[in-house]
C-alpha cells in the first residue's frame, strides 16, 4: 500500500458504513486522518465502528443527506466532536429501480436525484465555507461511469451522476484560487450492496462493457481517493478520475 500522509486532517465520508465508503474510511484512518462517517443505516454504522475504532479516531453520525437540515446537523456535530473538516468524500448514493424513462416512477426519480445529486450539493454548501476560511480543502465526489455514458433503464441514476460531474466542474472552478481541490471519481461497478438494487440483466450489461472483465475492488477505489485527498493533489481540480477498467477513457 502506497503511503499517503493525512495526519491532522479531519475527513467526512458519506455512506461510509459500507461498500466503497467503508473502504475509503479504512484507508483514511490508516493514513492518519480522523474520520466522520455520515450514513443513514444505523446498524451498518455500529458494525463499521466496531471494525474501524482500533485503526484510529472515527465517529459515526446519522444523516439522511437528502434533507438539508440533516446535513447541517451532522456537520455541526462533526465539528464539535472532531474539529474543522478538511476533507469531504461525497460517496452516499442509491441506484433506484430499473425501468424505462416512460415507465419511471416520478417519486423514485425525485428520491434518486435528492440523494445522489442534491445531497452532494447540500454537503458541499455546508462544508466549503470553512475550507475557504482556512484556504485548504479536498473534495471527492463519487459519481459513476453511468454519468459519462448513461445506462439504459437507469435514467435517474445516470442523470444524477452526470449532474455530480457538472457540479464538480463548476465548484472546482469557483474554488480554484484557494488550495481546495474538487474532483470526481467515476468507478464501474464494485461488489457492494448497491448491486442488490439492480437486475441481473443490468449487472451483466455493465460488467460486459468493462475491458478489464471484472468488478473494481473497493480497495482500488479507496487508494485513488486517498491520493485525491492528499496534499500532493494540489493542482488538478474540476476533473474526473476514471476508474472504469477501460470502459470510458475520457
Amino acid at each position: 500500500m502506497n503511503a499517503v500522509d493525512l495526519s491532522g486532517r479531519v475527513a467526512v465520508v458519506t455512506g461510509g458504513a459500507q461498500g466503497i465508503g467503508l473502504a475509503v474510511a479504512r484507508r483514511l484512518l490508516a493514513s492518519g486522518a480522523s474520520v466522520a462517517i455520515w450514513d443513514i443505516d444505523q446498524a451498518a454504522m455500529t458494525s463499521a465502528i466496531a471494525e474501524l475504532s482500533p485503526l484510529g479516531r472515527v465517529q459515526t453520525f446519522l444523516c439522511d443527506q437528502s434533507q438539508i437540515e440533516a446535513v447541517d446537523r451532522a456537520a455541526t456535530e462533526t465539528e464539535d466532536a472532531l474539529g474543522s473538516v478538511d476533507l469531504l468524500v461525497n460517496n452516499a448514493g442509491i441506484a433506484g429501480p430499473a425501468a424505462t424513462v416512460v415507465d419511471y416512477d416520478p417519486a423514485a426519480w425525485r428520491q434518486i436525484v435528492d440523494i445522489d445529486l442534491n445531497g452532494v450539493f447540500y454537503c458541499c454548501r455546508r462544508l466549503v465555507p470553512g475550507m475557504i476560511a482556512r484556504n485548504y480543502g479536498r473534495i471527492v465526489n463519487v459519481a459513476s461511469v453511468a454519468g459519462k455514458e448513461g445506462n439504459p433503464n437507469a435514467a435517474a441514476y445516470s442523470a444524477a451522476k452526470a449532474g455530480v460531474l457538472a457540479l464538480t466542474k463548476s465548484l472546482g472552478k469557483e474554488l480554484a484560487s484557494h488550495d481546495i481541490a474538487v474532483n470526481a471519481l467515476t468507478p464501474s461497478p464494485a461488489r457492494t450492496r448497491i448491486l442488490e438494487q439492480l437486475t441481473e440483466a443490468q449487472v451483466t450489461y455493465m460488467l460486459g462493457k468493462v475491458p478489464r472483465g471484472r468488478f473494481v475492488e473497493v480497495e482500488e477505489a479507496a487508494a485513488m481517493v486517498a491520493f485525491m485527498l492528499s496534499d500532493e493533489n494540489s493542482f488538478t481540480t474540476g476533473a474526473t478520475f476514471d476508474l472504469s477498467g477501460g470502459r470510458a477513457t475520457y
